[in-house]
């Protein structure tokens, strides 16, 4: 794999393979908060049809991840550390994950997030640690 590069690192979220495989859209990322956003499809489901809880997760972990480059002017990128996480509800129908950053320093932000389903239930939260790395140039791994 290679590791996603351009231009404008505030566009990079876009360009990442995996949110477009899952259809997670971005909605802002700023001054150390985000929210994203995703439309339950079958092919996410599981068994008692909802959304999956990796899925679930994954919207977690990347909206802390947005908040926390967010939080450094998307200057450099943040990998997860660690993530705890608790399930709530089953997630149906439009998901929303938002994110924040509640502490940091020069190498790490602490976040926490939540995701609601349509209906304003909280279907999961979670709270994080994430280390700034530099971005990537064309090429390169950090």
């Amino acid at each position: 794999m290679k590791p996603v590069t351009g231009a404008d690192p505030r566009k990079l979220f876009d360009a990442v393979p995996f949110m477009g495989l899952l259809g997670v859209r971005r909605e802002f990322s700023a001054d150390g908060r985000a929210r994203l956003v995703l439309d339950a499809r079958p092919e996410l489901g599981n068994v008692i049809g909802s959304v999956h809880g990796g899925v679930v997760f994954t919207l977690l972990d990347v909206v802390m991840a947005s908040a926390a480059v967010s939080r450094v002017d998307f200057k450099r990128t943040a990998v997860t550390l660690n993530c705890s996480s608790s399930f709530l509800e089953p997630g149906r129908g439009r998901l929303t994950a938002d994110g924040e950053v509640v502490g940091r320093d020069d190498d790490i932000a602490t976040c926490r997030a939540s995701v609601t389903d349509e209906r304003g239930r909280l279907v999961a939260q979670a709270h994080g640690s994430f280390r700034y790395l530099p971005l990537p140039a064309n090429g390169d791994t950090p």
